[in-house]
């Protein structure tokens, strides 16, 4: 079975169906037609073949379709060849037909003669009545169908043609490749994003895909030398790759954006304030081009070293068609080095760390969440199934370990990630695509940039990093975790730094004000270093984060 074809079961089914259903038209038609003795005119021996096009629903269409299968099945050389058309789509069709090849005829059916032995446009014979003739004439056989069966078996026609024409585009979608566009495609991280995406792991073994590559004019060669690259390896389900660098050419018929753009980070250069309105632009030229160009139901990821939440939320505001529930900012990158520091601690596969949760802002102030996570196979002294799960926090004994260590790891953590080459966050978009599309892991716990609705006191109206899984093609927030006070204090801090940046790139305040700023209090802020062993170092040095002693 190549790419992209039919399901063997579907078209097994339809073979299925309409073998039954000419075998009942056949038995059917043996009752209404009549034979009469007569030999056919002369030339008649030669091959026949009909043409009988109409409404799916008309009694006429039935009658003469009947007679034309009885034809086909006592006749050796007479062929027919069924065009039924849906009654909503018959007018249009019609007139189309008749134009084509010059003939008058404004009813249901229309039957017309190939001239095989000939060559040239077919010859019309007409309606129901000429087909009528043209069979006693030739081969002395007529029908004798009453109403009432014309009616029952044009009904019957109706259905069968609906369900035809579910099926095909049933069939369509999977023939129909993916729409994938990759914004500042000339980024380490799609080089190594695409073989993945091509893979068949992502959407599955059956689904082609079209990656679509947008950048400037000024990476256009970069962006050639991907798509030699990606042609010579010659993916069996990548239908085709091309670079774009013309803007308004963006995002046509898009099923999924991945949005890479980053900003570098230089403090000396320019303010924090000023990459947060940098990045605002970019969305506010991307946004409506998706609205405009984009399928209805595009799905966009937000990616990247630098203001990922910030994009997600950005393009959701300057792109008001957009679905919110459509837009999200990927997490994952964080998560796997987490795990895998841990992992590194407790001497195990990072595979069989779980359900660590990152909060709030994904490149900015984040909170790495270990109260949920649990052990898969961890070499200890209680043993189980492959199921058996242990708490994490319980197997580190060394509670120090979190408080001073994993804080330094931690620093060293988002140095990474910010500076790696590709592989990293290349698979963490593959793999929110892959659970997006087929489902996460049962029970397992996603971190991924949501738009907010009130879930966990969070703020309204940003996009914040917290748990969830996937089902069906949907992401749904785990708003059954239970989480304490201090967390809740938290993110209520993380919330406060994209406020800000959401205010800053809407123009509405100037500058970043530190969270209880605007707040008559005197309460001293000072360290609590059992909150910060969660908090990216850097965060806590650039942004001067501060936690109140509860």
């Amino acid at each position: 079975m190549t790419p992209g074809s039919p399901p063997l079961h579907a078209v097994a089914a339809g073979l299925a169906r309409g073998t039954a259903r000419a075998e009942g038209q056949t038995a059917a038609a043996r009752g209404a037609l009549r034979a009469t003795p007569k030999r056919p005119l002369e030339g008649a021996a030669r091959m026949a073949k009909l043409v009988l096009a109409g409404k799916a629903n008309c009694p006429y269409y039935a009658k003469a379709e009947l007679l034309a299968d009885y034809l086909q099945a006592n006749l050796p050389d007479f062929r027919v060849h069924k065009i039924p058309q849906h009654p909503d789509k018959w007018e249009q069709w019609l007139h189309d037909i008749c134009e084509m090849n010059g003939w008058e005829h404004r009813r249901s059916p229309i039957i017309w003669r190939e001239l095989l032995d000939r060559g040239g446009k077919g010859l019309l014979l007409g309606g129901v009545n000429d087909f009528l003739e043209y069979a006693q004439h030739y081969y002395g056989i007529t029908s004798m169908m009453l109403s009432e069966e014309m009616l029952d078996i044009a009904e019957e026609n109706l259905q069968a043609h609906i369900e035809i024409e579910k099926e095909q585009e049933e069939i369509k979608s999977l023939i129909k490749p993916l729409q994938i566009w990759i914004t500042s495609a000339s980024a380490s991280i799609c080089y190594q994003l695409i073989p993945l995406l091509a893979s068949g792991e992502v959407f599955g073994m059956t689904t082609e895909i079209s990656i679509h590559l947008l950048d400037t004019d000024q990476c256009k060669d970069v962006l050639c030398g991907i798509v030699m690259e990606a042609e010579d390896m010659a993916f069996p389900l990548l239908r085709s790759i091309s670079e774009h660098t013309e803007i308004d050419e963006a995002f046509i018929q898009a099923d999924i954006i991945i949005v890479l753009d980053d900003v570098l980070l230089n403090r000396e250069v320019q303010s924090l304030e000023n990459y947060i309105r940098e990045v605002s632009e970019i969305c506010q030229v991307y946004a409506p081009l998706i609205e405009k160009n984009a399928k209805s139901g595009v799905r966009v990821i937000s990616s990247g070293k630098t203001f990922v939440n910030l994009k997600a939320m950005m393009i959701m505001t300057y792109g008001q068609s957009i679905k919110p529930e459509n837009v999200i900012a990927v997490a994952t990158s964080w998560e796997s080095a987490a795990k895998a520091t841990l992992a590194r601690k407790l001497n195990m596969n990072a595979a069989g760390v779980k359900d660590v949760i990152v909060w709030g802002n994904i490149t900015g102030c984040n909170y790495i969440d270990l109260s949920h996570a649990k052990l898969y196979g961890y070499d200890c002294a209680i043993w189980g199934p492959a199921n058996f799960t242990r708490p994490l926090l319980s197997m580190i004994y060394d509670s120090e370990w979190i408080h001073s260590e994993f804080l330094s790891a931690q620093s060293s953590l988002s140095s990474r990630v910010s500076h790696c080459v590709g592989m990293l966050p290349a698979h963490a978009v593959a793999t929110v695509l892959k659970y997006w599309y087929h489902g996460s892991p049962p029970g397992e716990i996603i971190s991924v940039g949501i738009p907010t609705k009130g879930q966990f006191c969070i703020p309204e109206g940003i996009v914040f990093s917290m748990p969830v899984r996937f089902q069906n093609g949907n992401w749904e927030v785990m708003t059954e975790l239970e989480i304490n006070e201090t967390t809740q204090e938290v993110l209520g801090r993380l919330a406060h730094e994209l406020i800000q940046e959401k205010l800053i790139a809407l123009k509405k305040i100037k500058e970043m004000h530190p969270y209880g700023a605007d707040k008559n209090t005197s309460k001293k802020y000072l360290w609590k270093p059992c909150l910060l062993a969660h908090f990216s170092q850097s965060c806590l040095e650039e942004k001067m984060l501060k936690i109140p002693i509860l």
